[in-house]
């Protein structure tokens, strides 16, 4: 979709010949685990914006004080450049008239440009939900919208339990459409509500619709089947041209229809236009920018925006990709703004180790011996427990031991302990005592912690940070502890991956011993060697 100027020149609005909604702030903010603030929820409107939606659904105004808030902000705090601010509501109530509904009032008073009005269109909603009749139910729609477009707004209607209600009572579904489409409504919206829907079934309501009431069609999929980005495309495929989407699928129950691969077929299968030029490459940025303010991890394994989107494990397939990406790349990742990743792992082969050290900046000059010997390793290392597929630090530092033929020292430990106390009154005390060289002075330190592994990270980082006033920029921000399968009886070999971050850079580091604090000093030993080197500090010893 192309970007032409207003009549005033001064904001680039989108070609009304095909819209992208985004919900993310009404419905996707019905995912379990989801509360959004008003703080919140102008910061994914900016998102949004950027990424270049046509229209941002905030919310039902009237209906609660967050949204009602939000609306007032917005349209104060926000320049929108791309995105209408769009009102979420109800049709009138039964037996009144819009221009009396107190609900209806507060959406005129929310000042949004557009709104979208929900509608019952199943013959059985409308019975026992609304308890009206469903000519009473079909002059709601009229009274509603007619009024609303008198007002100088532009309406949507969300024909909820569309797809449900026309297998129950088709010409009653089609009736609802026609209804909405003749008072005024600009798009019809077909709700796949419960999300049971089928990509060839969608395809052929939405084509038996479009011929029999001549309305402008729009879908909103629910992902209960897992079927809904493809149902929205199938929606498309049969003639609408509007569909309603949320960032990262968000949504009740399993979800919503997921803006960026619905956005990214679009764009990239579809060869239709429908952002603003450059805006695809925004797209991870965008996906993992509105998952940190809804405060979720982002999905590694989401299509297009996943860290695991094109990453590659199998040595058969890094040799094609040495040869050619798109071997076995659907697309350019840089197009989405992600970008390939090779995995090390007991799968890789020679190509994976050259293409993975050509990711890391690691040059092996062709050297097979070398390449072989690090598969080897690598082998090696993951049949006693290790991986490397989350920790690119590790590996790093493996990968250039092998080539300086020797590891990177920053100190060397002579040992470390760690003390945990029991007291009476239920509380403990975490000590931990390193001893090590560095820059030929034996160093003895001990610190406390709120835990054993806090403690010895504490102690390393008193016993070194004056001769590496680096360290005191790193933090531990996430730690994970995995308990592998012994070989007799009661053995276990214990895996920690540790994540540090230096505020610029994220890295990842590997231990793996028979308990679990030895297996995390080995992960902080590496995250601190790597930092450092990173950091361009020259190794000590």
């Amino acid at each position: 979709m192309t970007t032409t100027p207003e009549a005033t020149g001064a904001v680039a609005v989108l070609d009304d010949s095909f819209h992208v909604f985004d919900t993310t702030l009404r419905d996707g903010a019905q995912r379990e685990g989801i509360n959004l603030t008003v703080a919140d929820k102008l910061t994914i409107a900016r998102h949004l914006d950027d990424f270049g939606v046509g229209f941002i659904e905030g919310g039902w105004p009237g209906a609660n004080p967050r949204d009602t808030e939000f609306f007032s902000r917005a349209q104060a705090e926000i320049d929108f450049k791309h995105a209408k601010l769009v009102a979420f509501g109800a049709t009138r109530r039964a037996g009144g008239s819009a221009a009396e509904d107190p609900q209806v009032r507060a959406l005129l008073e929310s000042g949004a440009p557009v709104i979208t009005l929900v509608a019952k269109s199943h013959d059985r909603h409308v019975e026992l939900a609304l308890r009206t009749t469903l000519d009473e139910n079909l002059e709601m729609v009229r009274d509603t919208v007619s009024y609303l477009v008198g007002q100088g707004r532009r309406v949507f209607v969300d024909c909820e339990h569309f797809f449900d209600g026309y297998r129950a009572n088709a010409e009653y579904a089609k009736s609802v459409v026609r209804a909405a489409h003749e008072a005024g409504a600009d798009v019809v919206i077909l709700c796949d509500t419960n999300g049971g829907m089928l990509p060839a079934q969608v395809t052929a309501v939405v084509a038996t619709v479009l011929a029999d009431t001549g309305a402008r069609l729009g879908i909103h999929a629910q992902d209960d089947t897992g079927c809904a980005v493809a149902n929205t495309l199938a929606a498309v495929d049969a003639g609408a041209t509007h569909v309603q989407c949320t960032a990262n699928g968000y949504g009740e129950r399993v979800g919503n229809a997921n803006l960026f691969p619905v956005v990214a077929a679009l764009e990239i299968k579809y060869g239709r236009q429908v952002l603003p030029e450059g805006a695809l490459a925004e797209m991870t940025r965008i996906s993992h920018a509105i998952a940190e303010v809804v405060n979720l991890t982002p999905s590694t394994h989401q299509p297009y925006v996943g860290v695991s989107a094109f990453a590659h494990k199998a040595g058969l397939h890094a040799s094609a990709i040495k040869v050619d990406p798109d071997l076995y790349q659907h697309i350019d990742p840089e197009r989405v703004g992600n970008t390939m990743r090779m995995l090390v792992s007991d799968m890789a082969g020679r190509a994976s180790i050259e293409l993975k050290g050509k990711e890391l900046g690691v040059e092996l000059g062709g050297d097979r011996a070398l390449v072989s010997r690090v598969v080897e390793r690598v082998k090696e290392r993951e049949l006693a427990g290790y991986t490397y597929e989350a920790a690119d630090a590790s590996f790093e530092l493996l990968l250039r031991a092998e080539v300086e033929g020797r590891a990177r020292k920053y100190f060397r430990t002579e040992s470390w302990r760690a003390i945990v106390e029991d007291r009476p009154d239920g509380t403990h005390a975490n000590e931990a005592t390193v001893k090590l060289w560095a820059k030929g002075e034996r160093i003895v330190a001990t610190a406390e912690g709120n835990g054993p592994v806090n403690a010895l990270d504490r102690a390393l980082r008193v016993a070194l940070e004056r001769f590496y006033p680096q360290l005191a920029k790193f933090e531990l921000v996430d730690y994970k502890v995995r308990i592998l399968e012994g070989k007799h009886g009661t053995e276990s070999t214990t895996r920690v991956l540790i994540s540090t971050t230096d505020g610029t850079r994220d890295w990842s580091t590997v231990g793996v011993a028979p308990n679990v604090i030895a297996a995390s000093w080995q992960a902080l030993e590496d995250a601190f060697t790597y930092g450092l080197l990173h950091a361009g500090v020259e190794p000590a010893e």
